[in-house]
This record gives structure tokens, sequence and C-alpha cells, in this order.
């Protein structure tokens, strides 16, 4: 349709749903788009009776239920503490390499707008606020797990949000605790500055090692990949001893575990996090705790997981109101967005 290139859903590169499940002998889909590929399972079809919904949280979850309970003709209140839809999507689009997700949080911006949703920002959710509503859908997220390390209330350790969120600016050498999907998103931010080279053809493929197949042939540069150098100097960390990123996409681990290496990244497992002082972090490995050493750091990055945000669906518990509780507030699964956002939509194609 003319003019509507806007009400396109984006592409976000991720393949978590397409490629890994097809690579993994699972159906094909996508993480944007659930009912792709799932269209006669999925059905997102007209209520017989129109409610009144409200849904707490404006991430990926909160976002999919709303609009899919919209387009089923409900009535849809979307509300969030924060003064910006995405939730933590807007923290994923400052990583080199995911600027897709700038396009994505628009889209939904430019949906939840077209489709009539009542989006109040800047508004704390409390028990009084939604005692009046027929259904109450709860996606309010996860909180940083805390990894009760001695030392980590010092001025030079933050959260993955403070870095991301650009509240803190970490110094030259960093310790990044915590290998998961967000202990990679933090390293791969921390080491690059200024523009990203994902925005930058001709620097991509300098630094990818890429070259024109009418200049060379299989498209790889004679002179090998040339990345720039590092902006930091990063080690990450964890305490599984296994293999770093192990977890990661099937089709996109191994692209994530490379950028890292070509950037230097120290890559540290088995290791026990002893304390945090002014030299850095002290470290031992393994039961026993052998080998004891100090990884020295200007700044500590917290990047251990998460855990659920429930504080509002208890407060409803105890006030005997009926609730869902979707997203990241029910299973905190490394910011899974692919879960949440499927989740999201078949709950409010059911209500």
């Amino acid at each position: 349709m003319v003019g509507k290139g806007a009400h396109i859903a984006p592409c976000i590169a991720c393949n978590q749903a397409c490629l890994d499940h097809t690579f993994s002998g699972k159906l094909s889909s996508c993480l944007v788009n659930p009912r792709a590929c799932n269209e006669t399972e999925l059905v997102v079809a007209p209520a017989q009776t129109e409610k009144s919904i409200a849904v707490v949280g404006a991430g990926p979850a909160g976002l999919s239920a709303a609009m899919t309970a919209r387009e089923r003709g409900h009535s849809v209140t979307l509300i969030d503490r924060a003064d910006e839809i995405g939730g933590q999507l807007n923290m994923a689009k400052q990583v080199p390499g995911k600027e897709e997700f700038w396009g994505l949080v628009d889209w939904y911006r430019t949906m939840v707008t077209d489709m009539g949703i009542d989006v109040r920002l800047n508004t704390e959710a409390n028990v009084e606020m939604l005692g009046g509503f027929d259904e109450v859908l709860i996606a309010t997220g996860v909180l940083p797990r805390d990894p009760d390390i001695p030392g980590q209330d010092s001025a030079h350790v933050h959260s993955y949000i403070d870095v991301l969120k650009k509240r803190a600016v970490p110094g030259k050498r960093v310790a990044v605790v915590g290998a998961g999907g967000i202990g990679f998103d933090v390293s791969e931010y921390l080491v690059h500055e200024g523009d990203s080279p994902t925005e930058n053809l001709p620097e991509w493929m300098s630094e990818w090692g890429v070259a024109d197949t009418e200049q060379h042939r299989g498209g790889l540069a004679p002179e090998g990949p040339q990345p720039d150098a590092p902006a930091r100097a990063v080690t990450l960390l964890q305490r599984k001893a296994e293999k770093h990123g192990k977890r990661l996409g099937k089709t996109t681990g191994w692209i994530h575990r490379s950028a890292l290496k070509m950037k230097d990244v120290a890559f540290v497992g088995g290791g026990n996090y002893e304390r945090i002082d002014d030299q850095g972090l002290h470290v031992s490995f393994g039961e026993a705790r052998e080998n004891p050493s100090v990884i020295e750091a200007d700044d500590i990055i917290l990047c251990a997981g998460q855990v659920p945000d429930r504080s509002l669906a208890e407060a409803l518990e105890a006030a005997g109101i009926a609730h869902h509780i979707i997203g990241g507030a029910d299973v905190a699964a490394e910011l899974d967005a692919k879960r949440a956002i499927d989740q999201g939509t078949r709950l409010a194609a059911t209500l």
C-alpha cells in the first residue's frame, strides 16, 4: 500500500525463529511475527465480547499482547513507568550490529498509535488503577540478578542497564561479569566507540575481510580481516567452565564469538567471584577455589542474569484481582524477545 511502509513489521535479522528453528528441526516462524507459518493454529479472530484490557509494561510481551487484543476489538490501555515504549529493546538497539531494533521500536510506536491503543507513559501502575478492568496483563519485565559479590557496591561497579542507558561511561579496562546474551552485547558495545561499522559498508567489509567478488574470487579480501583496535580492553567472565556463548543462537553464536575475539576480548570461564576492590575483580577457579588472581579493571559491569519483576503481580494477587503474567515477568530467560512476543500474542488471542 502506498505510503504505508511504516506499517510493515521489520525484520531484525536475528535468525532466532527462522534459521535457528530450521537448523534445529523446528517449525520456521518469525520473532517479530509469531503468526508466520502458524496461521491456522494461532488465529487472531474478532472477539465475541469487547473487554477493557490493561497491559502493564510496554516491552515486547506487552506490546504484542496490546496490539493483538486491540486487533480483536478490545479496548486496550497500555501502561509503562518509562517515558517511551520498547522496554529492553531500547537497550538492545544501542549495541553495534543491532541497529534494526530502532526500526522495530518505531514500528511498534506507529502501530499502537494507529490502532488507537491508550498509551500511558511515565505512569506507575498500582492495584487501585487496575481494579476496574475486565482483564489485566502483567508484562513488567525483569530486574538484574544480584550476583552478591563482596564489594559490588563500589563506585566503579555498574549494572548493564547503567552502561547501555549511558548513565555510566566505563574506563579503558573493563571486566564483564556474566557471559550470556547480555554479557556478549555489553562487551560488543564496550569494544566499539563512535559510529558502528554495521552502518558503514566499506568499514564493515574491511573489518570482516570481505571483498567485491568481481575483484577477488570468493569475495575474500587477500589481506584478511582488518578490524579497528578495540576501544577498551574487555575481559568477559562466566562461572560455568564451558565455551562462552554456548547457548547463543545456533546460526549467530559463532558470529558473536568471532566479533569479540577480533577485538581481543579475553574469555575467562569456570571462575568464582571472590570480591571487588580498587585493584579489580578477584577470582578463583573450581570447587576448590584454586589459582586466585585479579582481573585488573577500571570498571566492572554486572551482567549476571535477570529475575522476574513480579512486585505488581504479587500486589494484585494479595488484593484478589485476577491477572495474567507474560514475558520476562513470567520467565526471565536472557531477555527472550522471541518467547515474550509469542506468549503475548497467544494470550491476547484467547481473551
